[in-house]
């Protein structure tokens, strides 16, 4: 059986790990350097590095903290914020980035993941996907949330796994920082219709949150960010928890 992985997640802003709510209300979370050294050496399975503002200012991602990063950890490592090109993959991954994710561009030139997954294999390529309950309808949202498209979240999972994408990072807007839980049943829904891996992300704010995930769901791994930066559930501590409720994690 494969094992589940248990990601910590750090928002990047102004160089800082910073959280909040829905993407906004952000407070700060630490230095990213060295809450990447601590959840490396609690057992974190990998990393998520997003820079949150780099597509909204339309800019690259922070190459430079890539580097420090990546120096410090020896977990896998995915980036994301601000990729517009194979370019911009490139320089990421010779910054020590083990994948990179792509949110906001794909949606607006699907062909940008065949192209990525092309040059650099679909194993380094993650497709982030925002989705959002509006009018009953689980659909996608980009630009950090703020814009909606007329596109089904479940349309554009089956889509972005056709076109290449290694993995899929589902995050819930609807649940984002509220702790109040996943969103079950959307990502059961994907987790259905694709044959790649797919992590959930938002709303995680109790260890039987990630229980419920990984018992109702095919999900991969759980994604959590704020619950890990506060101190509320140390990554050992839960990863105790899961193998006690017979869900295989690597300890």
């Amino acid at each position: 059986m494969l094992k589940r992985r248990i990601i910590p997640c750090l928002d990047i802003q102004d160089g800082r790990t910073v959280k909040g709510v829905r993407f906004v209300n952000i407070r700060d979370a630490g230095d990213p350097v060295e809450l990447a050294k601590i959840y490396a050496d609690q057992g974190a399975d990998e990393l998520v590095f997003l820079d949150i503002t780099a597509t909204i200012e339309n800019r690259q991602t922070l190459i430079g903290l890539v580097e420090r990063i990546a120096a410090e950890i020896n977990v896998p490592f995915t980036v994301g914020g601000g990729i517009n090109s194979v370019q911009d993959v490139a320089h990421l991954l010779k910054a020590g980035a083990d994948k990179i994710t792509v949110n906001s561009a794909a949606v607006r030139r699907p062909g940008l993941i065949t192209e990525m997954a092309g040059e650099f294999g679909n194993q380094c390529i993650v497709v982030a996907i925002d989705t959002d309950l509006i009018q009953d309808n689980w659909m996608v949202v980009v630009d950090g949330g703020r814009t909606p498209v007329k596109l089904k979240t479940i349309d554009w999972a089956i889509q972005v796994a056709s076109l290449g994408a290694g993995e899929i990072l589902l995050t819930s807007m609807q649940n984002d920082g509220k702790k109040g839980g996943f969103s079950i049943d959307i990502t059961a829904g994907v987790s259905r219709v694709v044959n790649i891996p797919v992590i959930a992300s938002g709303g995680a704010g109790k260890m039987e949150h990630f229980r419920e995930v990984f018992f109702d769901t095919s999900c991969s791994a759980a994604l959590a960010a704020s619950i890990f930066h506060f101190g509320e559930i140390g990554i050992r501590e839960l990863k105790e928890y899961l193998n006690n409720e017979q869900i295989a994690v690597r300890i």
